[in-house]
């Protein structure tokens, strides 16, 4: 985490399946190039917004622009992180829905957070990431990262799967489950708290494993270095297994395939502008699911 320098140029990556997505987006650009900010956009979205020749190819844009900026929500936020990760460009989320824990900025207040924005009044949260790797009659098939969760987990109508867990090849526990979520702390408040895991402050380097309606009184959360390799092994009567990450990307598993989650290296780097934190949102999101529960 440190201070940031001025922003000259931004790659815009508006979801335009939202609501005002593509309004926002236009009026953004507009008042961002007024006042000399150069601003890039995805293929599809520059199309969409009749301004081709801010088009850049999706792989090059995170190296043509100082910031990045997602117009959508939590969901949008993650998918732009984890592929400008690699880059090494902060990401600032605009929040285009409900209160999102990753998006640092509420439509309201974007005008009024711009100008510190462009000014270098920001700071940046480096985030962990993972890397889970599929391995199947031991050949490695596909690799991905993820900023939230990895996710082993069987289909809506099939039986329970045993998921045989390894730390660092130390055999730990066989969760007998619906599934097995493995977890950042940023991905701490996600899918993992809801299946009963632990809050864990976004800036602790740790791995978080919490089982999905274990069928054991005794299975519990575990939190563990983000050095450590954690290893499943699936097994299942049936083939309807599958490997999610983030909620957004799945790989169709197979019995006795193999799912080795580790820290991916690369850190999603966040932008955060000063007035807003962690322990804010989470206090209001609390409160905010305290209040439905009376509704």
């Amino acid at each position: 985490m440190g201070e940031e320098r001025p922003v000259k140029s931004i790659g815009l990556i508006p979801n335009i399946q939202k609501v005002r997505a593509a309004e926002v987006a236009a009026g953004l650009v507009a008042w961002l190039e007024q006042r000399g900010v150069s601003v890039f956009l995805p293929w599809e979205s520059a199309g969409f917004l009749g301004r081709p020749e801010l088009a850049r190819k999706e792989d090059e844009l995170p190296a043509a622009a100082d910031m990045i900026m997602a117009l959508g929500g939590d969901g949008t936020l993650l998918g732009v992180a984890r592929k400008a990760a690699w880059s090494g460009k902060p990401v600032l989320g605009v929040n285009l829905g409900r209160l999102g824990f990753l998006t640092a900025v509420e439509l309201d207040d974007l005008y009024h957070a711009l100008p510190r924005l462009l000014a270098g009044d920001y700071t940046v949260d480096e985030r962990l990431m993972l890397e889970a790797e599929v391995r199947r009659e031991g050949c490695s098939i596909e690799r991905t990262a993820a900023l939230n969760d990895v996710v082993v987990t069987k289909g809506s109508f099939a039986r329970l799967i045993e998921l045989a867990t390894y730390i660092d090849g130390h055999y730990f526990m066989t969760y007998v489950a619906d599934g097995l979520i493995i977890a950042t702390p940023t991905g701490s408040t996600a899918y993992s708290l809801s299946a009963g895991g632990p809050i864990v402050s976004p800036g602790q380097a740790s791995i978080i494993v919490t089982p999905i309606c274990p069928h054991s009184l005794y299975s519990r959360s575990l939190v563990i270095s983000n050095h450590q390799l954690v290893r499943v092994c699936v097994k299942a009567s049936h083939e309807d297994i599958a490997l999610t990450v983030d909620g957004q990307h799945g790989i169709k598993l197979r019995p006795s395939d193999e799912v080795l989650i580790r820290d991916a290296g690369a850190k999603a780097r966040l932008v955060r502008l000063p007035g807003r934190s962690f322990y804010e949102v989470l206090r209001r999101k609390l409160a905010e699911g305290n209040r439905a529960d009376w509704e």
